[in-house]
């Protein structure tokens, strides 16, 4: 296993080191499928299984449901997503995406990035800094991110 290219497109990298891609699944090519694991962001089941089942697929992934524009539907499975995903960023190439890669997307990022360390006030501008200068779309999603650290304490580690 490996990760990223810290030069690539999309490729976040975190104050650790850590790379994480993140991408739209509208957008998607076949170079994508470089991604050895990856937590897929959409609003039904019916909606992963078709990315799932695509050319453009990760080896292995995550669904999380989470409506385009809105909030996880469930915040502790998100947030025990995210905390998997950047557990397994340090040995492997890991992807975030969601339809349009930027809100859900970019949201995610940030908390992911709030738990490799950077400050919860701080996670939005990282996450438009380094990935995407558009990404945390809504207020609710900045929101959720400045929120994150009070979630992200009541997920078990271990």
């Amino acid at each position: 296993m490996s990760t990223w290219d810290a030069t690539a497109a999309n490729v976040l990298e975190l104050l650790s080191g850590r790379l994480v891609r993140g991408r739209s699944l509208r957008g998607s090519t076949a170079a994508d499928a470089a991604a050895e694991f990856e937590l897929v962001l959409l609003g039904s089941r019916r909606q992963f299984t078709d990315v799932a089942e695509g050319a453009d697929s990760a080896e292995e992934s995550r669904w999380v449901k989470w409506p385009d524009f809105l909030l996880p539907s469930d915040r502790h499975d998100a947030a025990a997503a995210m905390l998997d995903l950047w557990t397994r960023a340090e040995s492997s190439r890991v992807c975030v995406a969601c339809g349009g890669g930027r809100g859900r997307t970019g949201t995610a990022l940030a908390c992911i990035a709030i738990i490799d360390g950077v400050a919860a006030e701080e996670a939005v501008e990282f996450v438009r800094e380094g990935y995407d200068p558009k990404a945390v779309e809504t207020p609710w999603q900045r929101r959720f991110v400045t929120r994150f650290p009070t979630l992200l304490a009541r997920i078990p580690r271990g």
